[in-house]
């Protein structure tokens, strides 16, 4: 574990920090909205000017980015192993804007000023001590992530569109080979980078496991205003050579694994992090049952539905249930998905995995662990950062 995280824990126990009086601080200033980030990004600007090509034209997407990380990093500020993990993943896949330490340092300065400039009457000498260590830990977590990631891989992939397919009028698959060869967990995401969208890089997770041939499969969903999937949603995009970040995310099996049946539960493109998990289990010795439950709105929205039934047909020890929310003449079953799972039994002796739009995946959340569910049985992951 790195020495500051010792500090860090030594500094809690001492009472030298206030975690209580960093939560009240941030919940202060994160009520003027998008002034904060707009204010954080000029003042970082105007000071080091140099930073700014590390950023797209358009900050509206990055001022939200900003935002949801400060969110997560105070609200693990005193769960000390999450807060490690976020910020060594952080870390690593900041290495693809081209961040180095010395960034770190002007980050924090801007970002101290525009808490001070915030807090108002509110700052003082002791919470701007606070402050200046908790981003201390932040900054020296990530750089040492990211220094001990330059020893094993690349900041960023190239990756070949080899493949085309759309399977929906709102949904593509892109198979891509990347170069040099990526290692990743099943489950795991990558962001992406389009040439045509140079320097704005959305998160899409892997829908097999990693397979001899290396090749990428994504399942890509047309966002209305989303920039990132229409230029990869596009047929023109086959031949495209795309930019990857480093693999991250833990929405990914146990090791050793559980030994708990599995239910897996998909909304749109949801499905690939959790498809990628159904290829994991199919090379298992002796496989879990699986049951998945993939949902849209539509049927023509269950685009992958057909591969699916397949694999359901090879394997006796995985079940499809697809679902939709609309749309009267799907022979199936119907209703929203969380309501649909909760119609076929009790779910509580298995592990649960979700991935989807964010609130089916909170109201699937919440019906499971109303109805016995363990917290450590369920799994998510939500980036928020795929389109804006």
């Amino acid at each position: 574990m790195p020495r500051s995280l010792n500090w860090w824990r030594r500094r809690r126990k001492a009472r030298l920090l206030d975690v209580v009086r960093l939560r009240e601080s941030f919940a202060h200033v994160a009520t003027h909205g998008d002034e904060l980030p707009l204010f954080f990004y000029s003042d970082l600007f105007i000071k080091h000017p140099e930073v700014r090509e590390l950023f797209p034209v358009s900050m509206a997407a990055q001022r939200g980015h900003l935002v949801d990380a400060l969110v997560k990093i105070v609200s693990q500020v005193d769960s000390v192993n999450d807060l490690t993990a976020f910020l060594q993943g952080l870390g690593r896949d900041h290495r693809k804007f081209g961040a180095v330490a010395e960034h770190y340092d002007a980050v924090g300065a801007s970002l101290l000023a525009t808490l001070e400039h915030f807090s108002g009457s509110a700052w003082t000498p002791e919470l701007a001590a606070d402050w200046k260590a908790a981003y201390e830990l932040v900054g020296s977590v990530m750089t040492a992530a990211a220094r001990a990631d330059e020893e094993l891989r690349p900041a960023w992939w190239r990756g070949t569109v080899v493949a085309y397919e759309r399977r929906a009028f709102d949904v593509s698959v892109l198979f891509v080979r990347p170069e040099p060869r990526m290692d990743y967990l099943p489950g795991q995401s990558v962001a992406i980078e389009s040439p045509s969208r140079p320097k704005l890089w959305r998160y899409y997770s892997m829908a097999n496991a990693p397979r001899r041939d290396g090749l990428l499969e994504f399942h890509i969903r047309l966002i209305d205003g989303g920039a990132v999937s229409m230029a990869l949603t596009s047929a023109a995009i086959a031949d495209t050579e795309l930019r990857l970040g480093p693999p991250v995310g833990a929405l990914t099996l146990s090791d050793p694994v559980s030994g708990r049946d599995l239910l897996l539960i998909a909304g749109s493109t949801g499905l690939a992090p959790l498809k990628a998990i159904l290829d994991q289990v199919a090379a298992l010795e002796q496989p879990p049952r699986v049951h998945l439950f993939f949902g849209a709105r539509t049927a023509d929205g269950l685009y992958d539905l057909d591969s699916l039934e397949k694999m359901a047909a090879q394997y006796q020890w995985l079940t499809i249930t697809p679902a939709v929310s609309a749309g009267s003449r799907f022979v199936g079953e119907t209703g929203s998905l969380p309501d649909v799972v909760a119609r076929h039994g009790d779910w509580s002796t298995r592990d649960a995995y979700l991935a989807g739009p964010t609130e089916m995946v909170q109201e699937a959340v919440a019906r499971l662990a109303s109805a016995g569910m363990a917290q450590d049985q369920i799994h998510i992951e939500d980036f928020g950062w795929s389109e804006p």
